[in-house]
C-alpha cells in the first residue's frame, strides 16, 4: 500500500465544539465588554503585544480588524469573554503559545506542532510569520508522532483510498501523516488518525507558505494520549 495513502481521517461526525487549547476560564480583567456577541472598541492593556502576537498591524489601537482577529483567537482558546479586549489573560495565552520553547529556532522556515495546547505556527528563525492556528492531533492509540521530519509530498486535493474521504491541502512530513483542512469544528473530540487537521483557512494559509523541504518540528503530548 503507497504511503500517501496511509493516512488518518477525520474522527467521525463532528461534534459541539469544546475549547481544549490552553483552556482558560478567568475573566478578562479591564474595562467592562459587552456579549459574546458584540465586539469591543475599546483598546486593551496589552494592544500592543496582542496585536504582534497575532501577526496585525502594531499601531497600539484597537480596529474593527483587530477585535474580531482578537475575539477569533479567544473563542478558539476559551478565552471568556470572547469580546476582543486585548488583556491580560489573552496576552499570557499568546505567550504559552507563542515561538518560545521548544521549536528549533536555527533551522530557517519551519511549522512547529505545540501537541499539549493543540496549536501550530510557522517561523523564520525566532521569528514568527503566521499563528498560532488551533489544530487537532491523532486521537489515543493513533498519537501524531514527535520528533524533528521535513515536507516531502504535498497535494492540494489528495483523496485518501484508506478512508475515502478527501484531504484538502495535504502536506505530508512524516509517513502518512499530513496537515490538512477538515470540516467541522476543529476541536471535535476525539482527534484525527495521526493527521495535524486544521481549518480550511489556515491549511490554506499554510500550503502558501511551506513547501517540499520545510522542517515541521512536533512536540509535547495531547492531552488524553
Amino acid at each position: 500500500m503507497s504511503v500517501f495513502t496511509r493516512v488518518c481521517r477525520r474522527a467521525g461526525a463532528a461534534v459541539a465544539a469544546t475549547a481544549v487549547v490552553v483552556p482558560l476560564s478567568v475573566v478578562l480583567a479591564g474595562p467592562a465588554s459587552a456579549g459574546p456577541s458584540a465586539c469591543t472598541a475599546r483598546t486593551g492593556t496589552y494592544q500592543r503585544q496582542v496585536e504582534k502576537a497575532l501577526g496585525l498591524p502594531v499601531d497600539g489601537r484597537q480596529s474593527t480588524a483587530d477585535c474580531r482577529a482578537i475575539r477569533t483567537y479567544q473563542q478558539e482558546h476559551g478565552i471568556r469573554p470572547a469580546a476582543g479586549y486585548a488583556g491580560p489573560v489573552t496576552h499570557r495565552a499568546l505567550q504559552r503559545t507563542g515561538t518560545e520553547g521548544e521549536c528549533p529556532t536555527d533551522v530557517g522556515r519551519i511549522a512547529c506542532v505545540d501537541l499539549g495546547r493543540q496549536v501550530s505556527w510557522i517561523q523564520d528563525g525566532a521569528k514568527r510569520i503566521h499563528g498560532p492556528v488551533a489544530i487537532r492531533s491523532g486521537r489515543d492509540g493513533f498519537e501524531t508522532r514527535t520528533g524533528l521530519h521535513k515536507v516531502y509530498y504535498r497535494a492540494k486535493n489528495h483523496w485518501s483510498t484508506l478512508y475515502d474521504v478527501a484531504m484538502p491541502y495535504s502536506q505530508f512530513f512524516d509517513g502518512g501523516i499530513a496537515f490538512h483542512a477538515i470540516d467541522g469544528a476543529i476541536t471535535s473530540p476525539p482527534g484525527s488518525h495521526g493527521c495535524v487537521n486544521m481549518r480550511p483557512e489556515d491549511a490554506q494559509a499554510y500550503w502558501g507558505l511551506l513547501h517540499t523541504g520545510d522542517e515541521v518540528y512536533v512536540y509535547g503530548r495531547k492531552p488524553g494520549t
